[in-house]
């Protein structure tokens, strides 16, 4: 009797450690997904030319009639407000893609997905948080590296990263930080058109039909580029 007691208390105890890993798993935002590495590239080449990217554009649009994952990139980076404007009556969202604009720092590409239906801004509000605490996390490891970096130059990269991390992180912990450089859409042909010509869009890039989500590869235009996609200057101060 008393050995069965106390296999009856080890089998609650080691319930509720259970219950317990399972709630602290599930307390703090899921991460994203890391930056897209499909085959299906939707974005300029490194250091491709602008303009020609830009020109090539139309001709990935498919034919009337199937609705195809589409890369939607701005002209300036977007409140998730805005953001959510510009799909609406178009189609659904199924990515956001973040990133912070700090003057001459390269700051990171954030992709997260975009669940959830009816409240288009909340959803990519939601999303929003999730790049927060990716940033946030980044910055935590960066700064535990950076103890165990070997040399100076090396330690000094890393109190950069973390210093970036941070600014990024409380940037995108603002729900009116304007960090919304692009947004994968699903929609048709006449979708993707109506898209292009909406206010704040700088480009569309469709993928060709039959394309899945996991298959894509996304590296959107920045802004800031306009000759070519480049990587952006990283010799300011980080705020």
């Amino acid at each position: 009797m008393t050995g069965t007691r106390a296999l009856g208390w080890i089998a609650a105890a080691m319930a509720v450690v259970f219950l317990g890993a399972v709630w602290a798993a599930g307390s703090g935002p899921p991460a994203g997904p890391p930056a897209a590495t499909g085959s299906v590239r939707l974005g300029p080449d490194p250091g491709q030319d602008v303009a020609g990217y830009l020109a090539g554009l139309p001709a990935t649009l498919p034919p009337p009639g199937p609705a195809v994952p589409a890369l939607v990139q701005f002209a300036r980076p977007l409140t998730v407000d805005a953001a959510a404007a510009v799909p609406a009556g178009v189609g659904p969202v199924g990515t956001a893609v973040f990133r912070v604009p700090i003057d001459r720092v390269q700051t990171a590409l954030r992709f997260e997905p975009v669940t959830g239906t009816g409240d288009a801004a909340g959803a990519l509000g939601v999303a929003r948080e999730r790049a927060a605490y990716a940033a946030g996390a980044d910055a935590d490891r960066a700064v535990h590296d950076g103890g165990g970096a070997g040399t100076p130059e090396a330690r000094a990269a890393l109190a950069r990263r973390a210093a970036v991390a941070a600014a990024e992180g409380r940037a995108l912990g603002d729900p009116g930080c304007a960090c919304v450089v692009a947004l994968v859409v699903t929609a048709d042909r006449a979708g993707l058109e109506a898209l292009a010509a909406r206010q704040g869009v700088r480009a569309v890039q469709a993928a060709p039909p039959g394309t899945t989500a996991p298959e894509l590869a996304l590296s959107p235009l920045l802004p800031e580029q306009t000759t070519s996609a480049s990587p952006p200057p990283d010799d300011g101060p980080v705020p």
